[in-house]
């Protein structure tokens, strides 16, 4: 097999390649003679394949896993190791890993994929010389967890090796190298399973591909690794063997946790990799005090903020930069997108997207918040309502089939069944300003731009396109004032 490792546990033995990146920073420190000095570390992804057993059109990295594509969680994960952008090594569909990615990373192009040797290669002019070790993973990792990596970095600084790598202990080693140790334990090279003896494909540690190297060895050593005879590719393995041949240190450092270096290469492991990140998920809300009613059908974004007390109902989605506050349910069958929601509100059988509720909000059965919806607070919203970039004030009532765009509307207001906002004429959008305990009946139509003012209301069926003063009652087709509602009182 290949040099990069990558754990499945279905019959594909090894991914091709994708993802590369390379970050730079001052994060680890290596004692010497002199004391502790301060060491550089250069992060390199490989991230150039073309992922062909996806089957796909779009590149293997910009397919999602859970709400963001693949190559995100490479970049974040970098991110937290250093506190600088990575710089994206990129291949196949290089514009559209750019467009994703945008100013979070900068970017060195392979041309041709020649393997992980070759891929790392094309990183030196940026790095040679800038760098004291450079760290080697792979961007179809998307459960490789940053304190594992620091832990990697760490022993590598501390074990003054030439090359540090992570292993994996499997009881299933079939198709993947394995690693040669001498009884002290000291790494000896890297065994193909085609080239091993029965006695070496007995060994369960094994190579997942993940590298810390020296950095002025890794430059001088690149360029000397030969193509594979099979395949014509160079491959950062043969490196294992060159620092052994010279006599340096190579150290191994097994993961803790097999599951963080389960790769991508086709759509079956894309749904392996999402259902590991979902119960990681999951279990890290649980255990911080949300309610999870069935985990397996909850899908919770890595950016999405829950407090404790949320509880979540079956077949819900929290995506995107979304929080929701104390004490508010959502779901069965809601889907939550970059919104922000306070504490105890209901929303459940419902799509809200880019909106904002305030506390004590209840939406649904059926209702869809559109980007800008703003619900303040004990806003009841019921069933097929919808609301497009408009406030609803305190207290206001939406109770069913009604739409509300471009509007603005006061406190405590009734908006009766049927209620449509006329808002768009075709080439400009116009908007509505509801004042304060206005009441709107049934099948009422407004055609904005227009004003209803403090206390007013409009009759069943009415077509509203005039202004309708404070206290007034207004219905017909179109409606019309008819008499002062403060006057009746009186």
């Amino acid at each position: 097999m290949g040099d990069n490792a990558l754990i499945h546990h279905g019959p594909v033995p090894f991914p091709s390649l994708c993802y590369n990146s390379v970050v730079m920073a001052r994060v680890v420190t290596r004692e010497n003679e002199e004391g502790i000095v301060s060491m550089q570390l250069a992060h390199v992804i490989l991230a150039a394949g073309k992922g062909t057993r996806m089957k796909s059109r779009l590149p293997k990295v910009l397919h999602p896993i859970l709400d963001k594509p693949m190559i995100l969680y490479a970049v974040e994960t970098s991110n937290r190791v250093s506190p600088q952008p990575p710089v994206l090594v990129i291949g196949h569909g290089a514009e559209q890993v750019k467009a994703a990615v945008g100013d979070r990373a900068r970017y060195v192009v392979q041309k041709e994929q020649l393997g992980t040797g070759h891929a790392v290669l094309q990183a030196r002019p940026l790095l040679e010389g800038q760098a004291d070790a450079v760290l080697v993973t792979y961007g179809d990792m998307p459960l490789l967890r940053a304190e594992t990596l620091r832990h990697l970095v760490q022993e590598h600084a501390q074990s003054h090796a030439t090359i540090t790598m992570l292993t994996v202990v499997l009881d299933d080693p079939h198709g993947y190298g394995r690693i040669l140790r001498d009884k002290e334990g000291n790494v000896l090279g890297i065994v193909e399973e085609a080239d091993a003896t029965p006695e070496q494909r007995a060994i369960r540690e094994l190579n997942v591909g993940i590298y810390v190297f020296d950095a002025p060895w890794l430059w001088e050593h690149l360029p000397r690794i030969q193509p594979s005879p099979v395949k014509g590719e160079y491959y950062l393995t043969d490196l294992v063997g060159m620092a052994v041949d010279e006599g340096l240190p190579v150290h191994a450092l097994p993961v803790e946790d097999p599951e963080e270096v389960l790769g991508v290469n086709t759509r079956v492991h894309l749904a392996e990799v999402t259902r590991a990140l979902q119960r990681r998920v999951n279990e890290q809300w649980m255990l911080a005090g949300v309610t999870i009613v069935d985990p397996d059908t909850t899908y919770i974004g890595t950016d999405a903020r829950l407090a404790p007390d949320v509880v979540l109902h079956p077949q819900t989605y929290i995506y995107g930069e979304s929080t929701i506050g104390e004490g508010t349910e959502v779901g069965p069958q809601a889907y939550i997108y970059a919104c922000q929601i306070g504490k105890n509100c209901r929303v459940f059988y419902s799509v809200l997207e880019q909106a904002t509720l305030e506390d004590e909000v209840d939406i649904g059965p059926f209702g869809h918040l559109r980007r800008g919806a703003h619900l303040a607070r004990g806003v009841h919203m019921g069933n097929f309502g919808e609301v497009k970039n408009s406030y609803l004030g305190p207290g206001t009532k939406m109770g069913h089939f009604s739409y509300i765009g471009d509007a603005e509307i006061g406190a405590n207001v009734n908006i009766g069944a049927g209620t449509i906002t006329c808002n768009y004429d075709g080439k400009r959008k116009h908007k509505t300003i509801i004042e304060d305990d206005v009441f709107i009946g049934s099948d009422t139509m407004l055609v904005a731009p227009v004003r209803i003012g403090k206390g007013a209301k409009t009759g069943a069926g009415s077509v509203v396109t005039r202004d309708i003063p404070p206290h007034t009652l207004a219905y017909g087709v179109p409606a019309k004032p008819k008499r002062n509602l403060q006057e009746e009182d009186d």
